[in-house]
């Protein structure tokens, strides 16, 4: 027990020494003495601006004869809104949904290009042929994106289409995806469009269409008539 001891003074008196020769009873006594850290102080965000009002400024009366400052003007486009009709387009069902042959589109783009050549050059004319996504479904008409730059306005607005019989048609035209969305459903369903009839889209206005509507079954007739005719005639 005396020898355990002995041991256990002798390794206290090594292990003093040792922290004496790297000095940690001072580093020990510094730091008591030393304060505290500074701790850093948190950084504050800027709180999220929801929106902007143009508000009086309250003036102190030593700056209330100086000139009163200028102020920004803020425009804030309304939505574009297109009146609503009482009926509502009816649902296509796509079990009974009929696809134009390559034919029967073709001869339906033959005819409207022979319209658009007899409609002259004074206003701009696009040629449109329908596809299932323009007829059904989503009801979306997107137009070339050249077209819509040179001759449609630079945002949001409400184009125009009118008819045959004259009868006008409010749809929402969208300028980033250069397409009419609301209202086109409207028109789309009104007019029985189907795949592969063609549509010449005559701008007589910055926003207004004049509308003629190439029907696929009777282009292709018409293409079969004269088809029949020179051929007898050659015979």
């Amino acid at each position: 027990m005396v020898k355990y001891e002995d041991l256990r003074k002798q390794r206290l008196e090594e292990n003093k020494k040792r922290m004496e020769e790297l000095n940690l009873p001072l580093l020990t006594q510094a730091l008591k003495n030393s304060t505290s850290p500074k701790t850093t102080p948190m950084k504050r965000t800027k709180p999220r601006v929801v929106g902007t009002e143009l508000v009086a400024v309250r003036r102190s009366p030593r700056v209330a004869k100086s000139p009163a400052p200028e102020y920004k003007e803020v425009i804030h486009y309304e939505r574009v809104m297109i009146p609503r009709r009482l009926a509502t387009p009816t649902k296509r069902d796509r079990l009974f949904f009929a696809y134009a042959s390559d034919e029967e589109r073709a001869a339906s783009i033959e005819k409207a290009e022979k319209l658009e050549a007899s409609l002259g050059s004074d206003y701009p004319i696009l040629v449109r042929p329908m596809l299932p996504s323009h007829v059904s479904g989503g009801f979306w008409l997107g137009l070339p994106s050249n077209f819509c730059r040179k001759n449609l306005p630079r945002r949001d607005d409400t184009i125009t289409l009118i008819d045959e019989t004259g009868e006008e048609w409010p749809t929402v035209y969208l300028a980033q995806k250069c397409g009419l969305s609301g209202g086109w459903k409207r028109f789309s369903v009104d007019h029985d469009l189907a795949d592969g009839d063609t549509i010449v889209f005559h701008l007589i206005r910055p926003t207004k269409f004049k509308v003629y509507i190439i029907r696929v079954n009777n282009a292709s007739e018409t293409v079969s008539t004269e088809t029949s005719t020179s051929s007898s005639e050659a015979s």
